[in-house]
This record gives structure tokens, sequence and C-alpha cells, in this order.
């Protein structure tokens, strides 16, 4: 067995733990009944298109009846839906005469396309009238009451999932009439009625808009208006009455849970809310909710959660027409103007009764108390009569059964006029740093499992938002939550780990071991400071813990002392006692934090770590690596003041003290415990009124016309840019601008060589014939400006920058598409651009060459880059270093710097020190220029001497030399003798004036000579404040606001430092995001907001967005925060839903043309660069392979296909091998390792995959490929040849995300060698297109023997003929046996060369072939690899998640 792999044998518990199981290929490819009927009925094998005729009997006989028996299992649906029942049978077939069965079953499997984030609506739109019919039939059958409440929730969900997809336009103008103002001919009295109408004028005028289109419409037409207008009244009618019915069953709360989501998401986006919420506020529903049976069911802790949501929504504080959003200041006189008509009533209604509370402060009757008190003196009917007077519904319709008593319509008045929370206040009292409570919390641990059978009690991330404070507080909760669950799961990791247990003397001992985890004594409290003016609770509190090291290994012991100030901890107390007693027959159900012993948790900041003296360690790496390092640490803490005072007011009441039964101290990754920066910035944001950028608002929030934040419809379009060195030549420029008029310029005849200026000629405008409208149709285009665009273009002599060769410009070298240059100009100009790459389409030198052109342009503006990752932002940082930018005005902010392979050092910290470095080589140069001009002194001793010296010596100089130079009578000869730095340049490339040079060349150079000295001596100034300064923390944050121009961070920094970086007053005006398709929104939202307003304006100017999201999108840990509240959107990706104008970058540059043809069906106008069809390297065969792709099956090995050693760490070891062999394979023809990467889709498959290459490839003829990870972490990276492994057997499983399979196809330059099974992944309907091209090749592995790398053979397009050895291997064990051979040969050749058979044949073993029964088993996550391994990601298929 190799070292570190471990046999495992298969948890039970994982395979009882799949609730509702998956389908498997069986289900879809064998003789299932489902699979039978398909085959018969509408996957026929014929070619012929026929058209699809549906049989009801089929339908009602062989589908319907088969689910209704079991109860809609949602197995069986993912069955219909995975044998394209929709796509193939159901729509096809569908017609208005279509029975109800039929529709029903269309609901449903669209519902399961919406559960499982399939495309839906794209199968509908080829024909909208018969959409329209089944959405119609669809909403009358939701108020069917002869339908089972089963299938009415699941006609809801379809509903629901239609109002989630406004984007569609087919969708939209089916969901809109439901939400429109004609809603309102349902309000309780027309009294009412009129008052809301009268608020607004546009109200007014919509509501007699809507009136003429019914009075114009024929009577059809007019029922169905009434119908729509009807719907939702209707719908919540019926809800009230299953509310109150008193025989409800499981499915009665699971309907009603399923209407609390449809009309909180009604609520959180203001096109629906705009008049849903006034018909709402007028039924009643939250009094109704909250006083009803089902609401007071303590199983109904979900349903009670969902109220408080919609609570939250309903009472949002925004002007509901206008989306303005109120403050804090509005929201309260808003809410008094509603007490004082409260109070005019009362006075004039109920004098004697009510005289106390009509003459009240508001103060004292808006708290529900006081106000009851006050209301209580009424009669029944009084009341009644006051809920009248007030415009409140005092009756339902009688077929609701529901009387409105006493009771109600106190609970109505009471929440009508009590003072509520705004999201402000409950932002700030919201706790981000969690205890055991937060932890384990019912509404968190509802996640856990979650599948979308039903609905949870979390804010969703939409399209559109009421706000920006709406936005930042649901992603506040929703990022919390993510935290939290996290949190959660590492600290439940690290317990199952140590596995607690009671000692004899009633202690907690631990016999396992973790990592991440250390037993520590009770920390003792140092300091409690006592508390600010006007607060409750402690300014601060300290702490200090003991660690003990001395059993840890030095790796584990070197990740302890890499804990640094301000990182989080958990102090965290175990008891293994409550375990025991909490398993030995306790009838209360068992909270996992007691089945874990888990008693309590505290967060704490480290503050210092001190060795055992109690000395200060700043460097904790490099002084305890010293021969007399101690193996004890105490770290001093930062405790949390408001936790803390609870914690004491809990003892001194008599309950345990949290602190003194403290045990242990758990630490979590540093990528992974960013949290409570993160969240501090999200929610000081919330809190603040820091705007947007004016022009960005609306298309931000999703509203307003979707191009007007892009150039072309902004006041401040640049007319006249330079592009220096964005275009080549001339026919660069010509052809990079189809479709545009290029002038020349007056002063120009012909064409002419670059720098070019682009100068945008403006048409006169002409009158407009009639009154634009300002309301643009749902499904018209943004306009243009101007159909055919004219551009006069100039030039200009680049000035001389100096003679030696290191100061010309650096000057690129791309020569860009014209989708490129659309880009680049884009960017260039102020407003919003997004720009779509495919893979291998240069997004990267785009941003770049953008980056570069705002650089010389607009010298005082600072440009903000932001990247998803730290390899990103340094591939973008590489290039950028590479161009025409000065290096003093680069500064890269993290830790990814250190991976930059350039020799600047541009970190915060380096910069500073890179500037003293350059000051040093300034300073030389100046003692050089003193000497040159035999000034004596010590001129380079400083900065500030040196700007002495300029001023004394070299400005008088160059102004003596000046006067010659403009004197008219002087000569060239004049003017060279003249020039006083002769001496200086004499190691400059000589002659230094070319002898025929004329009067202006020679005052050109003179010129650039002049420039290379001012260089000197304005460095030297700027270095100038770093002389001065003392403090390190001082120098950089002068860098940061004071001398960068050009600030790199990824999205993670940013968020964590927001706050830090605004207070220094840092401005900038660009913001440039790569991989925005991969940032979670709000971590693109902060960087828009990392700057104080300037009188209340935002300084921001550009926005480019560089992304795709067809690739993918961000990791979120738990499916119900990624699917349920689309917390993986990114904005990036919701911008390009809105219809927000992308620019799509249309060549690609990366892979051959028959490899890129693999994903070109996902980006429709993709083409290849000539170079990839030009170049040798892009035209030759891959050594040793017929193809240069392949899909090779891979059957059962061992007679197993994937396995899941431990939940959701799967793998496959038939793969495994195969993947090692063929990597043997190549280093055997000489293929350099560098060049060849081995990509899983599972991070179970990584680890197996590795265990096997540490096993066979021992061997130093083999080494290691360059790198063995996931797909999802290969995201941007690629190599010359690639082999993947899809690792599932049984299922698709999540590659069904096409994104996915976009980014596994996508990595190879050259070679692309897929192990998979066959029969699981052609099935499948979404991969179709990539699979029908890779399975046009055999399935086997064809070889082409006899060839060395590199190979002179041409790769031919014709499958049909023989290359030259050609050999197909059978399986496995065939291949391995081959390899064998090969290596035998390698052996004794290596062998028969004198000085290398003892190097190389050191362990025989490890070349032996692939045998039956082999030596390499399963390996498991150990503790080492366990956070990487086995946290669920994007990658892993995690808990609850069965695909």
């Amino acid at each position: 067995m190799p070292t570190g792999a471990k046999r495992l044998k298969s948890d039970a518990k994982s395979k009882a733990r799949d609730k509702a199981p998956r389908p498997t290929i069986a289900d879809l490819e064998g003789e299932s009944e489902f699979a039978r009927l398909a085959r018969q009925h509408w996957l026929k094998t014929t070619k012929r298109a026929a058209r699809v005729k549906v049989k009801n009997d089929v339908l009602k006989r062989d589908i319907w009846d088969v689910l209704e028996k079991d109860g809609f299992p949602y197995k069986s649906l993912l069955v219909l839906e995975g044998l394209q029942t929709l796509e193939s049978y159901l729509w096809p077939g569908y017609s208005e005469d279509a029975s109800n069965f039929h529709v029903l079953l269309i609901a449903l499997i669209t519902n399961v396309k919406a559960r499982e984030r399939l495309e839906t609506w794209s199968i509908f739109e080829d024909r909208p009238a018969e959409f329209a019919s089944l959405f119609n039939r669809i909403l009358s059958m939701s108020l069917d009451q002869t339908l089972s409440l089963t299938i009415r929730t699941h006609l809801l969900s379809f509903v629901i999932y239609a109002f989630q997809s406004l984007d569609c336009a087919s969708v939209r103008k089916e969901c809109a009439p439901l939400v429109s103002i004609g809603i309102w001919h349902n309000l309780s009295t027309e009294a009412k009625r009129e008052s809301k109408l009268g608020q607004t004028p546009q109200l007014r005028k919509a509501w007699k808009a809507a009136g003429k289109r019914y009075d114009s419409a024929d009577d059809a037409t007019k029922a169905h208006l009434r119908f729509e207008r009807a719907w939702l009244y209707t719908l919540t009618l019926n809800v009230l009455r299953l509310l109150y019915d008193e025989k409800r069953k499981e499915e009665h709360v699971l309907y009603c849970e399923r209407f609390v989501e449809f009309i909180t998401d009604l609520l959180s986006q203001l096109p629906t809310r705009r008049y849903v919420n006034v018909l709402l506020q007028d039924l009643h529903i939250l009094p109704a909710l909250r006083l009803s049976p089902m609401y007071s069911d303590e199983d109904n802790a979900l349903l009670r959660d969902q109220c408080a949501l919609l609570s939250h929504y309903a009472h949002f504080t925004i002007d509901d027409q206008t989306g303005v959003q109120h403050t804090p200041t509005e929201a309260y006189d808003r809410h008094c103007t509603e007490l004082a008509k409260l109070q005019r009533v009362a006075l004039r209604h109920f004098k004697e009764k009510l005289t106390v509370l009509a003459l009240s402060n508001y103060g004292s009757i808006d708290k529900r108390s006081e106000l009851e008190n006050l209301l209580e003196v009424l009669t029944d009917d009084e009341i009644t009569k006051l809920a009248a007077l007030l415009e409140l519904r005092t009756e339902y319709p009688e077929s609701v059964e529901f009387p409105i008593d006493r009771s109600f319509l106190m609970e109505v008045l009471l929440s009508t006029f009590e003072k509520r929370k705004t999201f402000q206040e409950t932002a700030h009292d919201m706790s981000i740093l969690p205890t055991e409570d937060g932890l384990f919390d019912q509404s968190l641990s509802r996640t856990d499992n979650y599948d979308g059978s039903k609905p949870l009690a979390l804010p969703k991330l939409k399209l559109q938002y009421l706000s920006v404070g709406d936005f930042l507080w649901r992603a506040l909760v929703l990022y919390r939550c993510e935290s939290f669950y996290g949190i959660r799961k590492d600290i439940s990791d690290a317990l199952k780990r140590l596995r607690p247990e009671s000692k004899r003397s009633g202690e907690t001992g631990f016999s396992g071991f973790s990592k991440m985890a250390l037993p520590i004594p009770r920390p003792s409290i140092l300091e409690v400071v006592p508390a600010l003016v006007g607060d409750d609770k402690p300014s601060a509190v300290r702490a200090e813990i003991s660690l003990d090291v001395r059993r840890l290994g030095d790796n584990v012991r070197k990740e302890w002392d890499s804990l640094r100030p301000d990182d989080v901890v958990f102090l965290v107390s175990v008891d293994a006692s409550t375990s025991k007693i909490n398993f030995n027959g306790n009838s209360h159900p068992v909270t996992e934090a007691q089945k874990l012993g888990l008693v309590a948790v505290r967060t704490a900041e480290i503050v210092q770590i001190m060795d055992d003296k109690g000395k200060s360690i700043r460097d904790p790496t490099a002084y305890f690596d010293g021969h007399n390092r101690s193996h004890t640490r105490r770290v001093q803490l930062r405790l949390d003041p408001k936790t803390y005072k609870e914690d004491m007011d809990r003892a001194s009441r008599g309950k345990p003290d949290v602190y003194e039964r403290i045990n242990l101290v758990i630490r979590r990754s540093g990528r992974e415990n960013n949290f409570k920066p993160v969240l501090d910035s999200i929610r000081s944001l919330a809190l603040s009124e820091v705007p947007l950028a004016s022009w960005l608002h609306e298309n931000f929030l999703g509203y307003g016309d979707p191009a007007g934040a892009t150039y072309k419809h902004l006041p401040n379009r640049i007319g006249k840019l330079d592009f220096r060195d964005t275009f080549l030549d001339w026919q660069h420029l010509v052809g990079s601008l189809p479709g545009k008029t290029i002038d020349p310029g007056d002063e120009v005849s012909g064409s002419f060589g670059p720098p070019y200026v682009l100068e945008s000629v403006d048409k006169s405008p002409e009158e407009p014939t009639a009154k634009p409208s300002k309301k643009r149709r749902r499904n018209e285009e943004p306009s243009l400006i101007a159909e055919v665009e004219t551009y006069k273009v100039s030039t200009y002599k680049p000035p001389n920058t100096g003679p030696y060769p290191v100061d010309a410009p650096k000057l690129n070298t791309v020569r860009f598409t014209p989708a490129q240059i659309d880009a680049i100009i884009s960017g260039t100009q102020p407003g919003l651009t997004v720009i779509v790459g495919p893979p291998g389409t240069g997004k990267t030198d785009v941003a770049t060459q953008i980056i570069n052109n705002i650089y010389h342009n607009f010298p005082e503006q600072r440009t903000l880059l932001i990247a998803h990752s730290n390899q990103a932002l340094n591939q973008l940082f590489a290039k950028i270093v590479a161009l025409d930018i000065d290096e003093r005005h680069l500064l890269r902010l993290g830790h990814g710097e250190e991976e930059l392979g350039t020799e600047g050092s541009f970190s915060k910290h380096g910069r500073v020190e890179s500037f003293l470095e350059i000051r040093d080589r300034y300073l030389q140069e100046v003692n050089r220029l003193a000497a040159s001009l035999g000034a004596s002194g010590a001129h380079g001793n400083s900065a500030e001497t040196a700007g002495y010296f300029n001023l004394v010596y070299i400005q008088p100089a160059w102004a003596k030399f000046t006067e010659v130079a403009k004197a008219e009578e002087s000569s060239a000869a004049d003017i060279i003798q003249a020039f006083p730095f002769h001496v200086y340049f004499s190691d400059a490339p000589q002659p230094l004036f070319p002898p025929e040079s004329d009067r202006e060349a020679v005052l050109d150079i003179a010129n650039g000579c002049y420039h290379h000295i001012s260089k000197i001596f304005s460095e030297l100034e700027d270095v100038l404040p770093f002389e001065i300064l003392r403090r390190d923390r001082d120098k950089a944050n002068y860098l940061l606001t004071n001398e960068a121009r050009i600030i790199a961070m990824t999205s993670t920094h940013a968020a964590m430092r927001r706050d830090e970086i605004a207070s220094l007053g840092f401005h900038y005006d660009n913001v440039v995001m790569e991989e925005a398709a991969q940032i979670t929104e709000v971590e693109s939202f902060i960087p828009l907001a990392m700057q104080k307003p300037k009188n209340g304006e935002m300084a921001l100017q550009r926005v480019v967005l560089c992304g795709d999201h067809y690739q993918n999108s961000p990791v979120i840990q738990n499916l119900a925060f990624r699917h349920y509240a689309n917390l993986e959107q990114s904005l990036f990706s919701r911008f390009v839903r809105l219809g927000v104008p992308v620019i799509t970058l249309d060549q690609q540059g990366r892979a051959r043309p028959s490899i890129a043809s693999l994903y070109q069906w996902r980006y429709p106008n993709l083409g290849n660069l000539p170079h990839v069809e030009g170049l040798r390297e892009f035209q030759t065969a891959n050594a040793g392979f017929k193809y240069d792709y392949q899909f090779i099956n891979v059957p059962d090995y061992k007679g197993r296909g994937e396995v899941e050693p431990t939940p959701h760490f799967i793998q496959n070891l038939g793969e495994a091998e195969y993947a090692v062999a063929i990597y043997q394979y190549m280093r055997l023809l000489g293929y350099p390792s560098s060049k060849i990467s081995i990509l899983t889709t599972y991070a179970g498959q990584r680890a197996l995959i590795k265990d096997v290459l540490s096993h066979r490839c021992r061997n130093p003829i083999f080494g290691l490929p360059k790198i063995v990870t996931t797909v999802d972490k290969y995201q941007g990276e690629q190599n010359d040849y690639i082999i993947l492994s899809l690792t599932r057997t049984s299922r698709v499983g999540y590659l069904r995300d096409i994104r996915r399979l976009t980014v596994a196809l996508s990595r190879a330059r050259l070679g692309l060698y897929i192990l998979g099974r066959r029969e699981v992944f052609e099935a499948c309907y979404e991969l179709r297109p990539a699979f029908e091209l890779l399975l046009q090749r055999p399935d086997k592995l064809t070889l082409a023997t006899g060839e060395m790398w590199p190979s002179d053979r041409i790769q031919t397009e014709e499958d049909g003929t023989t290359v030259p050895g050609e050999a197909v291997m059978e399986g496995i064990e065939h291949l391995g046996q081959f390899v064998y051979e090969m290596t035998k040969a390698k052996v004794n050749q290596l062998r028969a060369e004198s000085g290398l058979s003892e190097v190389v044949v050191r362990e025989e073993s490890s070349l032996q072939p692939i045998a039956e029964e082999d030596e390499v088993g399963y390996v498991g996550a150990s503790d080492e690899d366990a956070d990487e391994e086995a946290a669920p990601s994007n990658e892993i298929t995690v808990e609850g998640e069965e695909q």
C-alpha cells in the first residue's frame, strides 16, 4: 500500500442518508417503466422528424396515475425530466385543447427543471401563443378547489418560478397583468382606492389607461382581464380559509408556506410590489397569519420565520411608487403622520373614550402594549367603526368563512400603528460573531438538508432590488448565514476528530487529534474596560490563553505559529458527559450540539502572541525557528463585549460561568476566516448612506434603460482620445472599426502610422418629429445613437524620452480583433462596460490595454483593479508591468504579489521598500551628474539635497541652454556645443548627436536627455515624504492615498479592508474587475463604494466588468444559499440577464480549432484567431496519439465504478489508474511534465489520483504533472495537454451544469483526453452538443506507436484513415501492460548509458503493470487535507444535493 493511503470502508450512514434517491443511468437507459414509455413514444431512434402526437390515455394511465399513486415522488419526476419528456413530448404535443393532465405534467416537470437549475423558458419561446394559453390554464387550475392541495402547491411553485424569471420576455408578458393596477379593484372600499390613486398623478393616469383598455375590449378579453385582476385576490382569500381550517394536514402547511414565499417575492421587487403591497395590507394578510392556529402550532417554526421576513418587506421604508428609499428620519416622519391620522379620528369620533390617545405625544402611543391599553375601552362595534374610519377592511366576502372579530381588528390596529425597527436598526443589532446559539439556530440548521421541496425563510438575491440598502441588508443576512454554516461545519469536524470523552475525574479529555484545534486550560480575563458614556456594555474585554504545541508536528506547529493579530479563533467549551446523557434514553430531541458534547462557543480576535516569558513576538515563524524556542505560546485575545456582558449577567443569576468551562481553542484556515471584516464592511455600508454613482444607480437596482449607463448614452462622453499603441498600423485601425467611417483629418492626405488620436464626429441633431416616449417598450431593443459613426484620426510625434535603451517606451504588440477594440474603446470612455470573454479570447489583454489608455489619457485619475483570485490578479498585473506604465504608480494590496514573476515588489509594504531602492539608485545618479558638472558637495545624500541641487545647478544650466536653442541664428553645431550634459551621457549609445542631424533632430535628442534627467528628480521628489515619515504604516498609507494611480487587490481583500481604506480619504475614478462572473454580488458592489462621496456624489467615472457567465459562478458552500437564496449570483451575470449591452469577444487563440469546437456551441459567434490555424504546433499531431482529443469509455474496474468512501468524497479507481497510465505513456514519449495537467470533477478523485501518482510515478523517469486539481479550481488556467476524469458512473452529477462542462473542455491547448462512462454522459440532454462531437470518434484510446515528442505528423481530420503504428487500447489493463513494456525498454536503455543506471532504477517494483488485484486502494481525506478536500464547494456535491 502506498504511503499515506488509507483503505476506507463505505460509510453505512452515507448510504442511508439519501432521503430522496436520485435516478441512476439504469432508470434512464434500462427497462424501467418510464424509460420503455419514452423509447416507445418520444425517444424513437428514427431519424425522420415527425410531428409529436400526445395520446391522452398514455398521459393519464401510464404517467399521471403512476405519479399520483405514489404521491408524485421527486425521483420519478426526475426520471421523466431526464427522459426529455417536456422537450420532446409534452410541449411539442401541447395545444389549446390539451387535457388538464397534460398541463399539470408540463407544470410538474418545469418545476423539476427549476429546482435542478436547468434552462427552462427557452423551451417555450418558439410558440408564444401556446405558452400564453398554457400559462392561463395553470393560473385557472391554481384556483380550482377541486384539485388536491398537493397539485395546487405544484402549480403555485410554477408561478413562483415564473415571477423569478421576469428577464424572459414571454414570461414577463404573462406575469405583469397579475400584479398591475387592475388588482386595486379588489380594495375594501372605493374611498380607499380614491385615496391611494390621489397620491401621485401617475397612479391616476395608469388607472384611467387600464379602464380604457377594459372598456375597448370584447367580451372574451373583458372576462380574461377580470380574471387577471382577481387572481391574486382570490388566491389570497383561499389561503385565509386554509389558515383557519381546523382539519389541517401537512399539505395545508406546505401550501401556505409556498404562498408566503410567493407574496414575499412579490414585495421584494418594485415592479411587482407597486400595487400588490396595498392590496395585501388591505387584506390584513400579516395579522391573519399571526392569529391563525397554523401560525401558533409549535411545529410550524418555518412559517413564523417566513412571516417575519414578509413583515420586513411589507413595511420596508420605501416609496412603493417612486422607489425612493426613506432615511430613518423620513421613515419616522411618515410613521408620525399615520399616528396623527389616528389621533384626529379618535378626537373627532371617540372624544370621550380616546382623549388620552388623541392628546398623547407620539412616543407614548407607538408601542404595542400602550396602544392596546388605550384602545381597550372601546366596545366591539366602536373598534369596528374606528377601523372603518381609518380605511381598514372590516369584512371579508362570505365565501371565506372567516369572521373578523374584536381580537382580529385589535391586531390590525396595533400592527398598523406600532413603531417598527427599520432595516438599518435590524442590521445594527445583528450579531456577526457566532455563539453556540447562532451556529445551531433552527433557521440555520434548516438549510442543512435543503433539497428544494420546501421554502426557507431567507431573503433572495433577485434581478432587481428595492434600494441599495435593501440589497446590502439581504447580502448581510445571507453572507452571515453562509459564514456561520462554514464555521459550524469546521467546529463540528474538529470535535468529531478530537473524540471527546469523560474521564473519571469528571473532566473532558480528547482521545483523537485535529490540526485545527488544541486543548487549553481555561482562559484568564485580563481586563474589562468600563463602558463608554451612554452604553451599557464594556468598551473592551481582553483575555489570555496558553497554547502548548510540544506534541504537534512541524507543519502543524508552523500553521499555529502563523496566526497573526486580528485573526479570529473560537473558544469552545466541550463536555463529553452531555453527549452520553443525550444518547441514554433522553425523550427530548437531541440537537447536533448535544451530540458533539458542545456547550458553548465564543469568538475572539488575536491581539498579540507572546512567548512563555511574556515577550511579544512580531514574527512567530522566525522566532520559533530558533534553537531555544519554547513550547508554550501565550495569546492575548479581544472578546466581544456584548456577548461578555450577557454571559456575566447570566452568571450573576446563578448560571454557570461560560469562561470557566472553556477547554478548547479552534482555528480556521486563513482563506475561510475572513468573515468578520467582510461582515463589518457590509454592515457599515448598510448603515451608512454611501451612494452609488448616480449614472449607475438605476442599472444596479435593475430599473430604467439597460443601456442607460453605457458611454453612448452618457452626457460626459469624451470626444477625443489618444489610443497610443492600441492600433499597430493603419490597416489594423481600419480593419478594427468595421462599419465606421475613418477620416484621416484635414492635414493628412493618406494613411499614416501610429500613435492614433480618434475624435468622434457628432452629426448635427435632427429636429424630432414627435415627442419621444420616455417609457421603453418591454420588447424593444435599446436605441443606438447613430447608425454609422465617424472618427477623425490624427497623429503626433511621441516625445523623445531619453538616449538609453531603457528610456524607450514599452509598446503593445497584440493585434486586437474588432470586438476587442470595441471593448477597449468602451472601457476607455466613461460609463459601464460589460465584456464577455469566452475561453482564450484575451480578456486580460483587453483589460490591460483599457488600463493603459486610461493611465495615459487621464493622468489625474486613479484606477482600482479587482479580481476574484490572486492568480487572476497576478496575471493581470504582470501584463500591466510589461506596458509603458511607471512602476512607482503601481500598488498591489494583499499577499498575492508573492507569486508575481516580475522583478519589482508591488505589495503595499514592498512598495515602500522599492521606493527606497529607487531612491538609492537615483541618488547615485545625482552624484554622477554632479561630478559631470564639476559641482562639489554632498548632493546625493538625500532626496532633499538632490532637490536643492536640481534648483541650483540643473535648472539654471538647462535654462541657459534653452536660450541658445531658441535663438534663431543658432546652428545645430552651436546647440550641440551648448548642451551642458555631454559628460553625464558619455555612457549612452554614441554618438549622442549623430553628425548628420539637423537642428530639429538635435533639439529632439537634447529634450530627450533632459527628460531622462528630469525623471530622476521627479522620482526623488516623490520619495521625499518617505524620508520625512518615520512609521512604515504612515509611509504605506501615504503611498495608497497620494502616489499610486493603479491599485490592485482581490475582491475579498477589498471587502475586508473597505472601512480602513475609505477612512484614509482614498479616492479613485475607475474600477476594472477581472473574473467578474466569479465574484459574488456583494463583493462586486464593495469596490464601487470604497470611497467617501464628494459633495454628495461619488467620483466614480468608469466600471469595466470582464468575465464569462457561461463558465463557473461564485463558490457557495451551502446548497440552500446557493440555489434558494441565489447567493451564487454575480453582478456580472445579473447585468447580462437584465439586458445591459455586452461586448462579446469573438475569436479564441488558445486551443486547436478541433478542441475549440467542443465548446464553441456555447458561444454562437466564436471563431479562431489566425495563429491557431496557421502555427505549426497547432497543425502537428500529438505524438503517440491518433487523435488530438478523445473521449475514452472506462468500464467498471475490479467490478466497481464510482465509490463514496466518505460522504461527498467521490472516487473512481479505474479512471484514476487510466489517467496515470496515460500520463506515464506521455512522459515515456518525451512530453515535458510541465505541459500536462490532470483535472477531475470531484475533490475525492483528485486525492485518489495524487495517491496513485505517488505510487506509480516514484521512478524519476516520470516525475509528477504540473498540477492535479479539480475543474473548478483550474478556471482561468490552461495547459497544452489535459487529462480529464469525469468520475461519475451512476449519474451525471453536477457536470450537468454546462458551465462546468465549458470550463472542463476549454483548458487544453493541444490535447484533451477525457475519461468517463459513455452511457452516463451521452444520454444527458444538456451535454448533447459536446458529446455528439466527442463520440464521433472511437471511445477506446487509439495510440500511434513508434513516435516521440514532438511529432512531425500533421493531424488529419479524416477519422477513417489509419495512422502508422495505430494501436487500440482495449482497457486499463491493456494500457498498463503497454506502459510497463515501454518503461522496461526505457530502463534498459538508461542502464546501457554510463552513470545513470543507479540513479534511475531504484524501485523496479513501481514499474509493475496494473494487475487484477492491485495494491492501490481508495483514499480518504486525512486531517491534513480535510479542510481542502472535504469542504463542500462547487466542486463537491454538498449535503442534501445528489445530482
